[in-house]
């Protein structure tokens, strides 16, 4: 009786392991693709906090170079 109870109630915890966690496979492709979103996340955070901390630095900010002389 008690373990028909527990099945009924579940967690979020619980769902997480049923729909996560239970089979080995869809496992590793939760981490795998985690471990890939999470890398997108932290290179696109830095590559921002970078451009702002160095605007006007930048190579692309300088108007003179790049550019050819008036002919």
């Amino acid at each position: 009786m008690n373990s028909t109870a527990r099945r009924s109630g579940g967690g979020l915890l619980e769902g997480l392991y049923r729909v996560v966690m239970r089979r080995t496979s869809v496992y590793a492709t939760f981490v795998i693709l985690g471990a890939f979103a999470g890398e997108r996340a932290v290179d696109y955070g830095v590559h921002k906090l970078w451009e702002r901390n160095n605007v006007g630095k930048r190579y692309e900010d300088i108007p003179v170079l790049g550019q050819r002389p008036a002919e």
